[in-house]
């Protein structure tokens, strides 16, 4: 028994007649006719009952439909694995995201690459910037949202957008009562957390040469290991740097700093010929990231 007897089979039953189902399927009656006499004889059972307007099905017929229809859809849906993959329909695809400082429209980007790829299986992974690019050096993951600030040399990238600086204050906290942005001159001599971690060092750096250039002086503290990093500003005994107004949730408070500084952010991944999922992460990712600045090249 071959799958087109099959596929036979079933326009036949759904057509009544050998005559339309041969001019549906584009072969000869009489050859049509004999295909289905020795699938017939292979099932020892009779599927048709032959009449003058046409045939219609034997009780045998009727169940053999059932299963016939299920086998068509089953054999369709194994071929087109193929073709989903190349397509970036099927597949896995490990994400990291940098802990230190966030991009706004990640889940913009999330929620726009999943409705046409839900048997694409999803992980994400939130950890430092520098722990991230290893991990995806060594092949643990497919590609990593970060701020461009960390390195990725011999790693390829495209742009993403570009997030404002926001200080992240606890409820409590004496800069956490005002609205609207925050002057740079009130930090002088506050805590300001940062990563303390080798694998934080970009932003460490970040966060020190930003309140440098505004000729500010505050106290620079280690915050708590991964994503935990900002956890000590709810006690309000210190303030952060970030950049994803998000991370204002559960009695935090983030304002813009003016003046105002910027980061860049980018999607980085490592091989020059991508999987189909996550070339299709790539392309969907162009079309929310907003233009790369004049003079900047977009992948390295």
């Amino acid at each position: 028994m071959e799958l087109r007897h099959l596929r036979y089979f079933v326009s036949i039953a759904e057509e009544g007649s050998f005559t339309r189902a041969a001019e549906r399927l584009w072969v000869a009656q009489p050859g049509l006719s004999t295909q289905i006499r020795r699938l017939e004889a292979e099932l020892r059972v009779k599927l048709f009952e032959r009449h003058a307007r046409g045939v219609h099905l034997t009780d045998a017929g009727e169940l053999f439909l059932e299963r016939a229809r299920s086998a068509i859809a089953a054999a369709d849906e194994a071929f087109s694995t193929g073709r989903d993959l190349e397509a970036g329909l099927v597949g896995t695809l490990s994400l990291g995201i940098a802990t230190e400082a966030g991009w706004g429209a990640l889940s913009e980007l999330l929620d726009e690459f999943r409705p046409d790829r839900r048997k694409i299986e999803l992980t994400v992974v939130e950890s430092h910037g520098g722990t991230l690019l290893r991990d995806l050096r060594d092949g643990r993951l497919h590609a990593v949202v970060a701020p461009s600030m960390f390195d990725s040399t011999g790693l390829f990238r495209s742009h993403l957008g570009r997030e404002r600086w926001l200080v992240l204050a606890g409820g409590t906290h004496r800069l956490a009562g005002a609205t609207g942005a925050l002057s740079a001159d009130e930090l002088e001599g506050e805590r300001i957390l940062i990563s303390g971690h080798r694998d934080g060092a970009a932003y460490d750096r970040a966060v020190a040469e930003t309140l440098t250039e505004l000729e500010v002086k505050p106290e620079l503290c280690s915050g708590r290991p991964g994503p935990a990093l900002f956890s000590g500003v709810a006690s309000g005994e210190a303030l952060a740097l970030t950049t994803c107004a998000s991370t204002g949730a559960g009695g935090l408070v983030a304002r813009p700093l003016e003046p105002q500084r910027s980061v860049d952010f980018a999607l980085i991944w490592r091989d020059e010929t991508p999987a189909p999922a996550l070339r299709r992460f790539i392309e969907v990712a162009a079309t929310i990231a907003a233009p790369a600045p004049a003079g900047r090249r977009v992948a390295a």
